[in-house]
């Protein structure tokens, strides 16, 4: 017998955070996934971030987009603002929210066939936009729901399932978010929760375009010998640029570390995350540089994770358009409809 509900109640004396909240709280609907799923984990560790961040659930907004990666908003964050947009469009329709109501938090979750493939020129736009949102691609190397075909974030000689190898060059979404002018750029591995959990924090907190590449492996169809994105394969090649750890920037924070071994990356909120080197002379700051390393790293056949990129001042989509304050969707007709004098000046410059 399968129960698809969950229990409503629960221990009494389980955790809270500052809003009285538990983690219960920030769950959503039992998954359907396959068990041992890597998409679960990140679902488990967008719902530890969110209560480790005491966020209001109604403040939050999940968009998706079709395929196993986009069913998992259902299962986190059963209290929030929720979409499920057409294949490929989960950013179009994120920005278009965005512009309606800038109050919210947006979380953006999609997979490397609903991003890389037919929503590559939405990824692009919503990017170089600097749309203020977590825009996270559950990545697992294929096509799930259409039993496991090669996607185009597969790597070229990797082995499917059934033994065919994949002979295309892949997309790299990374490489592509730093290109475009993502102000915040990671990659994690949905096995690694705690690396993932403050990476997920600190994006959520970027005021600007913040992307997250997570390895997912599929359990049904990827993970396995010859896979790229198998869980052997990620933990066996995974080159780590930095430990992580976040801290928001409502306290006084102290800490001791041994000199030159720790940097402390400070965020246009003031929240700031704590990295220590792994490699010496790393500079999170540095876009050409983290371009390189991730090229270096590709050809030494590693995965990089971590802390990739993070432009410390960045702007959202707000500020380069001069939008007002308050949100368009609060806006009422004296502001939207200013009279005829005003229209005839915007007319008058336009000649």
């Amino acid at each position: 017998m399968t129960y698809l509900a969950k229990p409503k109640l629960h221990h009494p004396a389980l955790p809270t955070n500052k809003l009285g909240f538990t983690r219960r709280d920030y769950e959503g609907a039992i998954s359907t996934l396959c068990a041992g799923c890597g998409h679960d984990s990140i679902s488990a560790a967008i719902i530890q971030a969110v209560f480790e961040l005491d966020l209001p659930p109604h403040k939050i907004a999940k968009l998706s987009g079709i395929g196993c990666s986009s069913k998992t908003p259902t299962y986190f964050l059963g209290n929030s603002h929720g979409f499920n947009s057409v294949h490929g469009r989960m950013p179009s329709v994120l920005t278009g929210a965005n512009l309606a109501n800038r109050d919210l938090i947006y979380l953006g979750v999609s997979g490397d066939g609903d991003s890389a493939s037919i929503g590559l020129g939405q990824f692009a736009h919503v990017m170089r936009r600097g749309v203020n949102m977590t825009y996270i691609v559950e990545n697992n190397g294929v096509y799930g729901l259409t039993k496991g075909q090669f996607s185009a974030t597969s790597d070229k000689g990797s082995a499917s399932k059934k033994g065919l190898q994949n002979t295309d060059s892949p997309v790299d979404m990374v490489s592509m978010a730093l290109q475009l002018g993502a102000t915040f750029v990671g990659r994690s591995f949905s096995g690694d929760k705690t690396q993932l959990v403050p990476l997920i924090k600190a994006a959520i907190q970027h005021k600007g375009a913040a992307f997250l590449d997570v390895i997912s492996p599929c359990v049904a169809f990827n993970n396995h010998a010859g896979s790229t994105k198998s869980f052997d394969y990620v933990r066996e090649h995974n080159k780590e640029l930095n430990r992580l750890d976040f801290i928001t920037g409502r306290a006084e924070i102290t800490v001791d570390y041994a000199p030159g071994t720790v940097e402390p990356v400070t965020q246009h909120d003031g929240s700031v995350i704590f990295l220590r080197k792994l490699d010496a002379g790393y500079d999170v700051h540095d876009r050409i540089a983290a371009m390189n390393v991730l090229q270096e790293r590709q050809s030494a056949g590693e995965i990089v994770t971590g802390l990739i990129y993070l432009d410390p001042e960045p702007e959202d989509l707000h500020a380069h358009l001069a939008t007002v304050d308050a949100p368009f969707n609060t806006l009422t007709e004296k502001e939207l409809v200013p009279g005829a004098a005003a229209l005839a000046k915007i007319n008058a410059a336009s000649r």
